[in-house]
């Protein structure tokens, strides 16, 4: 599972890069921890413009009485969106997009001990994550990451990554260009994204700070 980002991108060249309208409300960047229930800066596609908006981290399911009402919904398995009543409606209707710097996972050792690694493109540009939302509630609007089986390279971590997009396939996953978004739910590319190892101060949600993303040396 995908449980822990980074966000070290400024908002307003977040909106400028996928052509949409930014709200007024967008969360403080950059924020490298972000957790769930956190919110966290998604594009939604629409007829008349594209929005960059924000959104609870941790997808609520229509018949939910509280955010506490079942399990909290951060990842959503490609291989059942499209089946899982939480989610079938939003595969279909209610796909987004969520940029992010990189994303955090944990592997045990064989002493039990959780250990972070920091997950990030290796050509330094934004990771741009398959998401799909729903608006609970009052209003809230919240979204799940759709992930996939992990490539060879990252799956020595975790078997399980994040869905990731191309720009030549963001249109295609908002829903703007046709039927077809489901080819889109695949691993990456070999060599697409590296990662490293990093401190254990990332395993407290109270941590902050860019150092928290910084190789560990003696790792």
């Amino acid at each position: 599972m995908c449980g822990r980002l980074a966000v070290t991108l400024p908002n307003d060249a977040m909106a400028q890069m996928f052509s949409a309208l930014p709200a007024n409300n967008l969360p403080t960047d950059p924020n490298y921890n972000l957790c769930p229930t956190d919110q966290i800066a998604v594009v939604t596609g629409g007829a008349d413009a594209r929005r960059f908006i924000s959104m609870r981290w941790g997808f609520l399911p229509h018949w939910y009485k509280t955010e506490t009402d079942g399990p909290l919904l951060i990842n959503a398995r490609a291989e059942t969106l499209a089946e899982k009543p939480a989610f079938r409606e939003a595969c279909r209707q209610r796909r987004c997009l969520i940029p992010v710097s990189g994303w955090y996972e944990w592997q045990k050792d064989t002493d039990g001990n959780r250990l972070p690694w920091y997950f990030w493109p290796t050509d330094k540009t934004p990771a741009v994550l398959a998401g799909i939302w729903q608006s609970w509630g009052d209003g809230t609007n919240s979204c799940a990451i759709v992930t996939t089986t992990a490539n060879e390279t990252l799956s020595k971590v975790h078997h399980r990554m994040p869905v990731t997009l191309t720009p030549e396939e963001w249109g295609l996953w908002l829903g703007e260009e046709g039927h077809g978004a489901a080819q889109l739910m695949t691993p990456s590319p070999e060599g697409r994204f590296t990662c490293h190892r990093v401190g254990k101060d990332v395993n407290s949600n109270r941590a902050s700070g860019a150092q928290l993303i910084l190789p560990l040396t003696d790792a």
